[in-house]
């Protein structure tokens, strides 16, 4: 019902059907008629540009001084965001509005990466295509975390855009959308947010998702509730070791200025049951071990394909050879973490599952990019080369899908915990004033 008392039809603006993600091109689309169908409550603008000149476009809901920004597509592989900002709109401009209060939807922090995933959208929605089109930025080039102080290194202009927008609008909660390729969900914090674990366990369970409870996402990180983990202060030194981010250092931690808190939420596209067990593997230790052991040799082997892939002009090329080399010098620390900290002591099946996985999709990416690096290049070396990288790729897939049972969740189950959970979060923080 609308302020008045009339009843208002459902407001679907999207160019897919339920079981689709929108293209970029139909997510903004999609915003557009929003905008233009209930400019009293809505409105959409340009907040920056993409490296490659991309817009960054920002969809307002109503106008109450206390904002709620939430960020879409800041991982290109993880459309589910973009897909979550649109149907958030939809479902706000379905409902009154709530006195005081505005919703600022940012539809896609990631442009120039989504563009190079965008085939897979075209297509099935299937684990083998995903791959075949598979790109996600190395760690530098990815706009939620910010240059260390004194690396000399200068925010990126996505970084600059989302970092703006939070200095204007001053948040109480941002949500960041995220979604993982193979596990489960679970919601990352800068802050405790009473009653958010119990209701974000009940979404889950609603839409027949496992929550992580040994997420590698969060290693060392304060757990107050299975699936939620708090993220760690600067300095704390609980961050992984062997990968180069610090949340603490991110457009995560940049809205506790202003006494805002993030959310990082997480969905998983094909969901795995066991990373929802915290009971002690009966073999933890080994099965990491054989996982650490798997991705140290898979690295090397494909790290000798690269060397494959000719020098080619273009910022696309050039983006596709950064995060096939970031990954093959990140992979084996990982491997020696697990050897190092998880080993010693018991391991839970959710942490060895976890293990497992990484260990199978790390090799699938980087397999994956080089296939396309290499698509183009020809000769017999070059041929023997894309045949070990589909070698890679087919026994990857073999495992997540037997072994680890890995399954689809469709894509309306996606958007609709994805949705609830961001309803969740803000109706939480809102009920503790």
């Amino acid at each position: 019902m609308t302020d008045t008392g009339r009843r208002v039809r459902p407001l679907r603006t999207l160019d897919t059907g339920p079981a689709r993600y929108p293209t970029q091109a139909q997510a903004e689309s999609a915003a557009r008629r929003l905008a233009l169908r209930r400019p009293d409550r809505c409105r959409l603008r340009e907040v920056g540009r993409s490296r490659a000149g991309r817009p960054l476009l920002l969809l307002s809901v109503d106008r109450g001084p206390r904002a709620v920004l939430v960020v879409g597509g800041p991982h290109p592989n993880e459309p589910v965001g973009t897909a979550a900002a649109v149907r958030l709109a939809e479902v706000l401009l379905e409902r009154p509005a709530r006195p005081g209060l505005s919703w600022h939807l940012l539809l896609c922090l990631d442009p120039d990466g989504a563009a190079l995933n965008a085939g897979w959208l075209d297509g099935p929605l299937t684990m083998g295509r995903h791959y075949e089109h598979f790109f996600r930025p190395a760690f530098e080039e990815q706009p939620e975390l910010l240059p260390a102080p004194g690396s000399g290194r200068a925010p990126m202009p996505e970084s600059l855009a989302l970092t703006g927008l939070i200095d204007e609008l001053r948040p109480f909660l941002q949500c960041s959308l995220h979604g993982v390729d193979f596990g489960g969900t679970f919601v990352q914090l800068t802050g405790p947010v009473p009653g958010l674990s119990e209701r974000f366990a009940r979404s889950a369970d609603r839409a027949g998702l496992p929550l992580d409870v040994d997420s590698y996402d969060a290693v060392g990180w304060a757990s107050p509730a299975p699936g939620t983990y708090l993220m760690p202060q600067l300095g704390s030194g609980h961050a992984s070791r062997a990968l180069p981010d610090e949340p603490e250092l991110s457009t995560w931690s940049y809205p506790a200025r202003y006494g805002g808190i993030t959310a990082v939420l997480e969905v998983p596209m094909w969901a795995v049951d066991a990373v929802g067990d915290a009971g002690q593997h009966p073999a933890g230790p080994q099965a990491v071990r054989e996982a650490a052991r798997a991705l140290t040799a898979r690295t090397a082997e494909l790290g000798e394909l690269l060397a494959k892939v000719p020098a080619r002009a273009g910022e696309a090329h050039g983006a596709l050879v950064r995060t096939v080399e970031f990954n093959l010098a990140v992979a084996p620390r990982v491997a020696e973490e697990w050897l190092e900290l998880w080993c010693p002591g018991p391991v839970s099946v959710s942490r060895a599952t976890t293990a497992g996985l990484v260990a199978a999709r790390l090799p699938l990416r980087v397999a994956s990019v080089l296939l396309r690096l290499l698509s183009e290049t020809r000769g017999p070396a070059a041929e023997a080369a894309r045949e070990r990288a589909r070698a890679v790729v087919a026994d990857s897939l073999d495992r997540l899908r037997h072994r680890f049972g890995a399954r689809w969740v469709p894509v309306q189950e996606q958007l609709a915990h994805q949705t609830r959970a961001v309803l969740t979060a803000a109706d939480c923080l809102l009920n503790q004033v």
